[in-house]
């Protein structure tokens, strides 16, 4: 056993919070992932994990090793970060998160540019719909929507995202187009979200942020399958403009309701003070604000 792979699936096991997770996110078979923390613990003679089928815990054994050897890996992997910087090259592995649908759609085609320019890095890409905690989850780089508390994280600002209400011609020819966000009650609306008919839309009224219940006759936690109902003229979506650029520069989409947008969301590069050192994070953050590129639909 390779105690120090073995250690590392450990550290992701913990905090994926479960096997399956874990081996995603270290590209290795559930089986593979069982297989070292079982052979750990057998070297170590103690249980370090409490599973079940619907729960993972850690043993008050396996919290100590968890925070000694998440230790060790950052040590280890400053050491070798020291020695890389000296060299200058960008090298390793480099751990990025980013929410899902802009990950999908925006991201993960700009990441092999990055690694034929960058041929000794190698990317694991972690897309999530939360913020994730960049020290405790070994992140490198990630992507953050919207307003960021003062953490002590390196921030750079990469674009701004604004939320689009925008319909197909042949459904607001059918159905009218509204005015006011008060019209919104007498349409159908395709919302984002995971409770079923329950959904808010804010908008800018003036001065004043006013959120709005709106009528869902398609609710769904993928804007994709959002999107393309609203292309079938099912209704109205709000979605993130830069999604549906192309669909309205073709026609395909009309947006309404454009005096109303709130005001657009900083997206941010964010980094871990000491990583930023790093040739390897340096060259990514550098690379994502040179070639990031900003669809514009006309409104």
């Amino acid at each position: 056993m390779d105690k120090f792979a073995a250690m590392r699936v450990f550290v992701k096991i913990a905090d994926a919070g479960n096997l399956s997770a874990a081996g995603r996110q270290l590209g290795l078979s559930l089986t593979s992932v069982s297989r070292q923390l079982m052979a750990l613990e057998e070297v170590l003679g103690t249980t370090l994990v409490e599973r079940t089928t619907r729960h993972l815990s850690l043993t008050e054994a396996g919290q100590l090793y968890y925070e000694r050897a998440k230790q060790i890996l950052e040590e280890v992997a400053e050491m070798e970060g020291g020695l890389t910087m000296q060299a200058g090259i960008a090298s390793g592995r480099l751990h990025v998160s980013a929410p899902s649908l802009l990950g999908r759609l925006r991201l993960a085609p700009m990441l092999p540019g990055f690694l034929a320019e960058h041929s000794q890095v190698s990317i694991d890409l972690m897309l999530v719909d939360r913020p994730v905690r960049l020290a405790e989850e070994g992140i490198d780089v990630a992507l953050r929507v919207g307003p960021l508390e003062d953490s002590g994280l390196i921030v750079r600002k990469l674009d701004d995202i604004q939320l689009v209400v925008c319909g197909a011609p042949d459904y607001l020819s059918r159905r009218g187009e509204p005015a006011t966000p008060d019209d919104l009650l007498e349409h159908d609306c395709l919302a984002f979200g995971d409770v079923p008919g329950a959904a808010e839309w804010s908008f800018q009224d003036g001065a004043a942020r006013r959120s709005l219940r709106i009528p869902t006759r398609l609710c769904a936690n993928d804007l994709d399958a959002l999107v393309r109902a609203a292309l079938a003229g099912a209704g109205l979506v709000r979605v993130p403009s830069w999604q549906v650029a192309h669909c309205v520069a073709d026609g395909r989409l009309r947006i309404v309701l454009a005096a109303y947008q709130r005001p657009s969301a900083p997206l941010s590069i964010l980094t871990l003070r000491n990583r930023l050192l790093l040739p390897k994070v340096r060259a990514f953050a550098d690379f994502l604000q040179q070639h990031w590129r900003r669809p514009q639909p006309s409104l």
